[in-house]
């Protein structure tokens, strides 16, 4: 028997580091209570808080810093979710200050919640801290809309979580409005409720909201699995027009998919079809790519972080190969692998109306990224963002990357970090993006084992043009005498390069050694040392 690894298997193992454990979580709201009641540097320059209003409030620090860096993941997400952590740490380090300044303290403790209106049609209460709504304030929360003749058409109850009571309260007011609701948001609308109140409160929303015809339904952030899903069945059940659907970060396993799959019978007008950050896996990928089959309509496809395989990975493929008008498509951060590439660079060459493509972390390798790149090369004539960092790609693939982007003029934004692509690729890239490219506004080549001659060739190409803004080439082996070259070519622009504190002047191209076990190890407790050493910054 052969003893050789697939390719697939090759790489390091990857530790996540977001989201934190619930363990670490608490650890931080304890350290944010001492820093915000004990004796520090701040509380003797601006007063410290009660213990107890310490508590609470560090509480709620932490819950809205955990809500910014989930945002800013779901946007940005990155191999291991080093910086949704940064942001959090920098957050709760932000608030501290600004509680103890006087500036929060009445509002992160005290204050509460309001309806806003962001137009005509939108009733609104995700505004100001996350809190628990009973009864009681439900019914205050919650009047305008018994107004007769009112004339909303969208909701938005995330960030607030629904007791029974609260969900009672909004049932007979949700129930009034079912002709004229188009747009309803309940994302994040009961957290830290238990199971079973949970789950009543999903079905007692879900019966009040059946019938409506609605454009855009958002249930992310709520952990639904298999029994959340299909208590939302009425709901879902009676969709006939849904153009948006936002199944984010809700637990959404195979048996989840497969009631998704069930529950939701008519997509034939759906064009946002959003499972970020799921556990679905590829028997789940399986039921969602029969989603997207009857998805022809699909402009805005989002699969990230939802370990998806090589399996998983070929049916999706297939599936969007039906969907001619796609216009955007994430399916960063899983385990596709080459054959998984090769299968999503054939639908790829279906989609002539393509703008955004984020690959980052899909183990596409040489052979997935040059198909990919071919396909891209005959399709996608208005292609703007294009992702393909944390690949394993090496110069090899690098000509065919560069025919590609040769052709995308209206390119704003390249994403190649985290690949091997060292200075013979990094030239190539550049020149590719020499004649033309004025739209050209980020170029993110760190971490790919870039010299002083490939860092300047790129520096040179970008500086160029009109409205470019940031030069990412961090965490390469570019000299001393390399950095300074690149500075002098920023001298009237020096903004437009990022920052090279990760820079190895002394890299080089040994291959790494096997990791050893103590070195995961301490890579795994990267998250809770980063946060233990929480610091209060006053800039």
């Amino acid at each position: 028997m052969d003893g050789t690894q697939p390719n697939s298997e090759k790489r390091s193992i990857s530790i996540k580091l977001w989201p934190p454990s619930m363990k670490t979580r608490h650890m931080l709201v304890e350290r944010m209570t001492n820093n915000l009641s004990g004796p520090t540097v701040f509380t003797r320059k601006y007063g410290s808080l009660e213990k107890e209003e310490a508590e609470e409030t560090a509480k709620q620090i932490e819950e809205k810093a955990f809500n910014t860096a989930i945002q800013h993941y779901e946007k940005h997400p990155d191999g291991d979710g080093s910086s949704a952590v940064q942001i959090y740490a920098k957050e709760c380090s932000k608030l501290i200050l600004e509680v103890l300044k006087g500036g929060l303290r009445t509002t992160v403790n005290r204050e509460v919640p309001t309806s806003e209106k962001a137009d005509e049609g939108c009733f609104d209460i995700s505004k100001g801290p996350r809190a628990f709504i009973e009864a009681e304030e439900a019914e205050e929360l919650l009047q305008p809309l018994k107004v007769p003749g009112n004339s909303y058409t969208k909701i938005c109850f995330s960030n607030r979580s629904f007791g029974l009571g609260a969900a009672h309260v909004a049932e007979p007011i949700l129930a009034s409005l079912t002709s004229q609701l188009k747009e309803v948001d309940l994302s994040d609308f009961i957290a830290g409720r238990p199971e079973a109140e949970a789950l009543e409160v999903m079905s007692i929303f879900s019966n009040a909201l059946e019938g409506c015809s609605l454009k855009s339904l958002n249930l992310s952030n709520n952990a639904l699995g298999e029994k959340g899903v299909r208590a939302f069945g009425a709901l879902l059940k009676s969709q006939d027009n849904l153009e948006e659907l936002y199944l984010m970060n809700d637990g959404i396993s195979e048996e989840a998919a497969r009631a998704v799959c069930e529950l939701v019978p008519s997509t034939e007008k759906l064009r946002v079809l959003q499972f970020h950050n799921n556990m679905t896996g590829d028997e789940g990928a399986l039921a969602i790519s029969d989603v997207v089959k009857r998805s022809s309509f699909l402009e805005d496809f989002r699969c990230s972080s939802t370990r998806v395989g090589s399996e998983g990975g070929v049916a999706l493929s297939k599936a969007l190969e039906g969907c001619a008008h796609l216009k955007k498509l994430d399916l960063r951060d899983n385990m596709f692998g080459v054959e998984a590439g090769i299968a999503l660079s054939k639908a790829l060459l279906k989609h002539e109306n393509l703008t955004e493509v984020y690959l980052s972390y899909l183990n596409l390798e040489d052979e997935g990224a040059v198909a990919m790149a071919n396909a891209l090369k005959d399709s996608a004539p208005s292609l703007e963002v294009l992702e393909m960092a944390g690949n394993d790609i090496t110069s090899g693939a690098a000509l065919a990357l560069a025919a590609c982007l040769a052709t995308k003029q209206l390119l704003s934004k390249l994403n190649l970090a985290e690949n091997e692509l060292k200075d013979e690729g990094s030239v190539q890239i550049a020149k590719s993006l020499e004649e033309g490219h004025a739209q050209l506004r980020e170029l993110d080549m760190n971490t790919n084992s870039i010299r002083r001659v490939g860092a300047k060739v790129l520096a040179q190409v970008v500086v160029q043009k009109p409205g470019f803004k940031m030069l990412n080439i961090n965490g390469n082996f570019i000299s001393d005498d390399g950095i300074d070259e690149v500075k002098d070519v920023f001298k009237k622009s020096p903004h437009m390069l990022g920052p090279l504190d990760e820079n190895d002047p002394e890299g080089g191209d040994d291959d790494d050694d096997e990791r050893e076990p103590e070195e995961d190890d301490a890579e795994a407790g990267e998250l809770e040392s980063k946060l233990k050493n929480l610091d209060v910054d006053e800039d």
